[in-house]
């Protein structure tokens, strides 16, 4: 087959390799991967004990030099079956996953970024990092009491958006830890050969209009209303009033709050979910083109093989920012 899998920096599975399946969303963190094994030989079976390193390789659509798909990896899941030949089903995830699984308690002053306070996560958990990306807003004080490294990442990242940023989701490369722009991919692939597309309208989760109100103020013991920093409304006249009430410690004046307000004006929500020809390298937060329209990947299921099949699940830009970065 054309793809490879390496445990423990050497010993090669491929041979025994029955069928791979990987699995990329922006609601996750780290890349996953189930490999099922047809052992005929268990003497040749390497250690396969659950916290030891593996790679997936494979030669990317259009060309021709193979290529680390998942590294580097770790085995999370070793279940076995033996009905008259061993098989062996593999959970692998990218080494994310300890920051998905591992809690602390941060306290983390203002005017950080997000670029600096992922440092500062990488660091205590010995993860290595590629070339920072300078997500440039300064952040907040934020007092993080215990929770998963990665529920703190992704707040660090979701008020990088809200001040005005862009979005951002982190990344285990051959290189390290990155954090990634959405739709910042340098090839942007045109999904022309579908075997299935899905398109789904809806609005659910629609808002038409948005009301940012100001940190209520309690210090002199009596309950106020929320001071309103602005109001603002697209689409009501056509799809009625869905309204929104936002309050964000961190927007002070009215011009942050119209910039917010503006973000969460999304109407009609629509999504794609397309089947087709696997392109192995498509990854949650590539852009690629549908159609002519521009959309971002939401998650990725990869079905390994020659040639093999991928489910995406599409939205536009702005979907995402409401869907996943605002809320």
């Amino acid at each position: 087959m054309s793809y490879h899998v390496i445990v423990g920096g050497s010993a090669d599975l491929t041979p025994m390799v029955e069928s791979i399946s990987m699995r990329d969303a922006l609601d996750q963190i780290a890349y996953q991967a189930h490999i099922r094994l047809a052992v005929s030989n268990a003497r040749q079976l390497p250690d396969l004990t659950p916290g030891t390193a593996i790679r997936v390789s494979g030669v990317p659509y259009g060309k021709e030099e193979s290529v680390p798909l998942l590294n580097p990896g770790v085995i999370w899941d070793a279940e076995s079956t033996n009905s008259g030949t061993k098989r062996i089903s593999l959970t692998v995830y990218d080494r994310m996953i300890y920051l998905e699984k591992s809690e602390d308690e941060y306290l983390f002053l203002k005017d950080q970024t997000a670029t600096q306070r992922l440092s500062k996560y990488a660091k205590d958990w010995k993860i290595k990092l590629a070339d920072e990306t300078d997500t440039e807003i300064k952040l907040g004080k934020a007092v993080y009491r215990a929770q998963t490294i990665f529920s703190m990442l992704f707040a660090d990242l979701k008020e990088t958006a809200k001040s005005g940023g862009a979005m951002y989701h982190p990344r285990m490369t051959g290189r390290g830890l990155e954090l990634f722009k959405l739709g910042s991919n340098a090839q942007v692939h045109e999904l022309d050969r579908l075997i299935d597309v899905a398109q789904m309208r809806t609005l659910e989760g629609a808002v038409t209009k948005v009301k940012v109100l100001a940190a209520a103020d309690s210090s002199n013991g009596k309950e106020v209303k929320s001071k309103i920093l602005t109001v603002d409304e697209k689409g009501t006249d056509k799809l009625g009033t869905l309204q929104k009430v936002v309050s964000d410690d961190q927007v002070k004046t009215a011009k942050a709050a119209k910039k917010l307000a503006a973000s969460y004006l999304t109407g009609i929500q629509e999504t794609f979910t397309v089947t087709a020809p696997d392109v192995n390298t498509i990854r949650a937060g590539d852009a690629v083109t549908l159609s002519g329209m521009k959309l971002l990947v939401t998650s990725a299921g990869h079905d390994l093989g020659n040639p093999g099949t991928m489910t995406l699940e599409l939205a536009t830009e702005a979907a995402v920012k409401r869907r996943y970065y605002l809320d």
